[in-house]
């Protein structure tokens, strides 16, 4: 049996829907149940809700609010778990804590509910890491999820007073620190190189290196004869070569 090497794309997505359905589950549970999920929401500076930190990400508002948040959540956790297997699950608790504590202490006076920390702290850690990386797999995971997902760089800043960009923000810090840290964890893709690129470096057996080489006496004499020849042409007769010029 072929054994599986750790870049593979289904056992990548797989984790990220069930984890993803597990949100669902909740949000159901709340709905059927007439759970008041908000419970386990963060409420900045408040020391008797400060377990939210840990919590928050797992309810949110409304079936929207979730909606909005499954997308980018699948796409973005099955880009790290596929392209950064040995520091994925360092990314999600840097993310995921730094957002609830940003929040928690920096917040406004509000319930802070959702995952949406936790997606931007999945994409600035794409970005970021692969401007450290320059590898060519990183760099094709960040043009891809900047392609769907570039509104995020914008996000981060206040514009819906209904939006909690306090947790966009921190989640976004979160992913930048974690990809500072742990940017060399994962080894780089082995750059393939071609036969006729290993050719090429080989030197012909037969020219070697006499292509570096000074060129040959007789022809360096030649060349030499030919200059002193042509500049003692040029002061026995100065204006042999001129031309005459008109003006309009």
């Amino acid at each position: 049996m072929k054994r599986q090497t750790a870049y593979q794309l289904t056992p990548s997505i797989m984790p990220v829907v069930m984890a993803v359905a597990v949100l669902w589950v909740i949000q159901s549970a709340g709905v059927l149940f007439h759970w008041d999920v908000s419970i386990l929401g963060v409420v900045p500076h408040e020391l008797t809700r400060l377990y939210g930190i840990v919590t928050s990400p797992l309810v949110h508002g409304s079936y929207e609010h979730l909606f909005n948040n499954t997308l980018p959540l699948i796409v973005l956790g099955s880009m790290v778990r596929y392209g950064y297997p040995s520091s994925r699950g360092k990314v999600l608790l840097w993310a995921w804590l730094t957002s609830g504590l940003g929040i928690w202490l920096f917040g406004r006076e509000s319930v802070h509910l959702g995952a949406s920390g936790v997606s931007h702290g999945l994409f600035f850690f794409l970005f970021t890491v692969s401007l450290l990386r320059k590898d060519k797999r990183s760099v094709a995971l960040m043009m891809i999820a900047f392609f769907m997902y570039g509104g995020m760089v914008m996000s981060i800043f206040p514009r819906d007073p209904g939006i909690s960009y306090e947790a966009h923000f921190f989640g976004a810090l979160g992913g930048v620190i974690a990809a500072v840290l742990y940017w060399k964890r994962d080894p780089k893709p082995k750059v393939k190189r071609y036969q006729w690129e290993e050719q090429a470096d080989e030197e012909d057996p037969v020219i070697g290196d006499l292509w570096q080489q000074s060129p040959h006496p007789d022809q360096s004499a030649t060349q030499t004869r030919f200059e002193h020849d042509a500049q003692h042409e040029q002061q026995t007769h100065p204006y042999s070569h001129r031309h005459d010029r008109h003006y309009h």
